[in-house]
C-alpha cells in the first residue's frame, strides 16, 4: 500500500500549510481550481466521510469557516465554494474539503455543471505569497 501523501503533509514533509490546529490542517492545493484553493484535512487518517467520527466532522466544519473566511479575505473573493468528494473523483484517499475562492463571473460552474479547469501559480514566490496572505488573515 502506498503512503498517504496527505499524511506526509501532516508529518511536515511537504505542502504549503496555511492553517493547523489539534484536529485539522489546511494547505494550498497543488493543482488549484483558483489561486488560493486550499484543502482542509483531518490530522488523523480517515479515508472518506463514511469512516469519520462526529468529532472529526465537527472539527472540519469549524475549521472550514475559519479557513474559508481567511481565503475569501486574503484573495478579495466574492464568496467560497466548499466541496467534498468521496470515492468518486477523490484522487487521494484521505478525507479532504476543497475551499475554493469564488468571484462573480469566474465560470467555475457552466450551465449548472462544475468545470474542473485548473490554474497554475506563476512561480513559487506567488504560491508562498498567497499562502502567507491566507495565514495572516487567520491570525
Amino acid at each position: 500500500m502506498k503512503p498517504c501523501p496527505f499524511c506526509a503533509i501532516v508529518e511536515g514533509n511537504a505542502g504549503e500549510v496555511v492553517y493547523e490546529d489539534a484536529a485539522a490542517l489546511a494547505f494550498l492545493d497543488h493543482s488549484p481550481l483558483a489561486k488560493g484553493h486550499c484543502l482542509l484535512i483531518p490530522r488523523a487518517h480517515v479515508a472518506t466521510i463514511f469512516e469519520a467520527d462526529a468529532a472529526t466532522l465537527q472539527a472540519l466544519a469549524v475549521a472550514s469557516k475559519a479557513v474559508g473566511t481567511a481565503i475569501r479575505d486574503a484573495m478579495a473573493a466574492d464568496g467560497l465554494f466548499v466541496g467534498q468528494n468521496n470515492v468518486v473523483s477523490q484522487s487521494v484517499a484521505h478525507l479532504h474539503v476543497h475551499l475554493v475562492p469564488r468571484w462573480r463571473g469566474d465560470k467555475l460552474f457552466s450551465h449548472g455543471q462544475m468545470v474542473w479547469r485548473r490554474v497554475r501559480y506563476r512561480d513559487d514566490a506567488e504560491r508562498t505569497g498567497i499562502a502567507a496572505r491566507i495565514r495572516a488573515e487567520i491570525g
